[in-house]
């Protein structure tokens, strides 16, 4: 039979190794998701260049 302390601990231990490749991962795709953002407003102040333009 376990010991529920080194159950608890060992819990513990996977949660925080969830969060840190969850922020991991996040950190990772932040790249991706400013790259997308720059595209949208860049795609948003051509179409508003053009229609102040014509």
């Amino acid at each position: 039979m376990k010991n529920p302390r080194f159950r608890k601990g060992q819990s513990v231990i996977e949660y925080a190794m969830l969060i840190t490749i969850v922020a991991a991962a996040l950190m990772a795709m932040s790249v991706y998701i400013m790259r997308l953002i720059n595209v949208g407003s860049q795609q948003t102040q051509k179409e508003l260049n053009y229609c102040w333009n014509k």
